[in-house]
């Protein structure tokens, strides 16, 4: 008999978006807008234990995800911005993985999609928050292992995840503060 406990990390990842989804509330009231950025919420901490546990972002989340960010993103608020937000994070990082197809999967590509058709343009915000977050285990782990840290794989998702994270909350702001 095999015990069914859920993992520490599901666990942690259950009061996560338990926390993200309070906040989302809180911050964005009861509104459409709460609903969609919880969601988009759910949507990463799924993303983010898959990666941790099996180091892919699953088509069946993120493609979905993709469609459905962008189908209510424009109904709420008819623009372009979503599609172009969309197009632009995943294509900046699609030219990454062609670039260097060692370093990122094409998950991460979609996922950079996915989150510029939730946010919009402070995905731009998620997309350095995320990279400059992921440098720290990267140190890390070159100045533990030298040379050989380089072939070190890490998951990019939970990075992207907390970049988003930092977006939605203080996305605007950011951008506010560094357009001047």
């Amino acid at each position: 008999m095999t015990s069914r406990a859920p993992s520490r990390l599901r666990v942690a990842a259950g009061l996560a978006l338990a926390a993200l989804v309070i906040a989302c509330f809180a911050v964005f009231g009861l509104s459409a807008e709460a609903v969609v950025n919880a969601l988009g919420c759910a949507v990463l901490v799924a993303v983010t234990v898959t990666d941790l546990e099996r180091r892919i972002v699953p088509n069946r989340i993120i493609v979905p995800a993709l469609v459905v960010a962008l189908v209510v993103q424009t109904a709420l608020d008819p623009s372009v911005e979503w599609i172009v937000a969309s197009l632009a994070a995943g294509a900046f990082y699609l030219i990454s993985a062609l670039v260097y197809p060692a370093g990122l999967g094409m998950g991460d590509v979609k996922l950079a999609a996915f989150l510029g058709a939730w946010l919009g343009y402070p995905a731009i915000v998620a997309l350095f928050a995320g990279s400059f977050l992921a440098l720290v285990p990267a140190v890390v782990i070159l100045a533990t292992q030298g040379k050989a840290g380089r072939k070190t794989g890490i998951p990019f998702a939970p990075f992207l995840a907390g970049g988003a994270v930092i977006a939605l909350f203080f996305g605007d702001a950011i951008l506010d503060a560094w357009l001047g």
